[in-house]
């Protein structure tokens, strides 16, 4: 729901760090790679309790994200690259939740489940949809800079770190923040699979 907003405003200053780093030949797969490990450090932070270093590296990881496009734009984007940004993509929003469940199971662990569960949904039908998309070739479909289709929601990048950020700075409510975000995970879902009846029906 924000991203396209938020593009506008975040990708100026990324492409100006982007081209820094292209300057000391820095690959976008590094970039892409770079932000996968910090991610997962993130992840470990947080289960063991370190939630202001979790965020940070949250906040790093994305940054890293960011620039592997803007790196990409400035030298070769390959397939490779795509898929590998797509991948640690979702891997990383997996082991968010995932080590919140592991900070304190009895408080986190059946919010994580559900929001992960929803997760899995969205991911799913963000990547059929733009398969199909691709196959039928249609003319329409906008990517963004992106190596695939992906439709807007509800629920998608910027929203997804806003809830990361709650998380770690009000890990108290994980779960009723779990929750809000799992059932805006599902309305995209849900809202993608009626555009995809549209679309392809």
């Amino acid at each position: 729901m924000l991203d396209s907003v938020l593009r506008k405003r975040i990708d100026p200053p990324v492409d100006r760090i982007a081209a820094g780093f292209v300057r000391l030949g820095v690959s976008p797969d590094t970039m892409t790679i770079a932000g996968l490990v910090i991610g997962l450090g993130a992840a470990v932070a947080i289960a063991f309790g370190q939630l202001l270093p979790g965020l940070g590296l949250i906040l790093v990881s994305r940054l890293a994200d960011g620039l592997d496009g803007a790196i990409a734009r400035r030298t070769r984007p390959t397939d490779l690259g795509g898929f590998l940004d797509i991948t640690f993509d979702f891997v990383f929003y997996g082991a968010i939740p995932l080590a919140f469940a592991l900070l304190d199971p009895a408080q986190n662990a059946l919010a994580a489940a559900i929001l992960l569960a929803t997760f899995y949904a969205n991911g799913a039908s963000v990547l059929a949809f733009a398969v199909m998309t691709e196959k039928r070739r249609i003319p329409e479909a906008k990517r963004a800079g992106k190596s695939l289709l992906f439709t807007t929601g509800l629920a998608e990048a910027s929203e997804t770190l806003i809830a990361f950020v709650l998380f770690c700075l009000f890990p108290a409510w994980f779960p009723v923040i779990a929750a809000v975000f799992a059932a805006m995970t599902a309305w995209t879902f849900v809202s993608r699979v009626w555009l995809a009846a549209k679309t392809f029906g």
